[in-house]
């Protein structure tokens, strides 16, 4: 499959898809105060690379976070968070990595769940793309959501209800993040996501290996993000049953989409 030409024709497509679905639940539209929609998902190639783009509006759809049971026992893969959500009469109908983790599965910067603080924001220098500086958040509220760089938000923190901290930034107010490489050689299944409209957010996982560079320009040029974030690489996955992709792997914090 070809890439759509512009940014408007995947847009248009993926809310078509919203659309359609919205339309198909007239009772639930009517009986529930919060609507839980799915995302629109294509499996799109540009540039010789595959990628499969999710594209949620937040106003819309049930977007959460997981990390850990009632327990403390990490849920590590999107089959134990939808296991979990069913004895609510919950499931889930999109999933994916929400950011880099440690050797016991938790959050290694910031991590906000229910509007609740569950791990700090680190600022520190270090080894390894998390610290490739600027980092960033991916956080969203009520009626609102945002990729902010770190720095930013801990000095002006947003009403996040969600968050989680990964790195680095790809796109920093339309600007490619400054230390990525044009020529670089490092190639590798990427995941990320990007702001690409008033409360709606694109997720993206690459089939094929992206460098950092590629990766942005795709979020900038042909989804029109201006702030996009760097989730995790090489171990990434994506759980989009509209595509038949089943998702696979274990993983620290998980971000969702819910439905009843």
């Amino acid at each position: 499959m070809g890439y759509p030409a512009t940014r408007g024709q995947v847009l248009r497509a993926c809310r078509a898809g919203m659309a359609a679905a919205l339309l198909s639940l007239p009772f639930l539209a009517a009986s529930s105060p919060s609507l839980a929609a799915p995302p629109s998902c294509e499996e799109v190639v540009h540039d010789g690379v595959g990628y499969t783009v999710c594209i949620a509006d937040l106003s819309q759809s049930d977007l959460r976070l997981f990390w850990s049971d009632a327990t403390g026992t990490p849920y590590r893969t999107f089959r134990a968070v939808d296991a979990a959500l069913a004895g609510e009469g919950l499931h889930l109908s999109f999933a994916m990595n929400a950011g880099m983790f440690n050797e016991a599965y938790g959050p290694v910067g910031l991590y906000v769940e229910r509007g609740a603080e569950l791990h700090a924001a680190n600022t520190n220098e270090g080894p390894g793309n998390f610290h490739l500086m600027p980092n960033g958040i991916f956080w969203w509220g009520e009626g609102v959501a945002g990729v902010t760089e770190t720095n930013r938000y801990v000095a002006n923190p947003p009403p996040a209800l969600y968050a989680t901290q990964s790195g680095p930034m790809l796109l920093i107010d339309g600007a490619v993040h400054p230390r990525f490489l044009v020529d670089s050689s490092s190639r590798k299944i990427r995941n990320g996501v990007g702001i690409v409209g008033e409360n709606t957010v694109a997720f993206v996982l690459s089939h094929d290996g992206v460098t950092f560079y590629d990766f942005a320009l795709f979020f900038r040029d042909e989804l029109g993000a201006r702030d996009a974030l760097y989730l995790d690489g090489s171990v990434s996955s994506i759980y989009a049953p509209q595509l038949d992709r089943q998702g696979g792997g274990w993983f620290g914090p998980i971000l969702g989409i819910v439905e009843r």
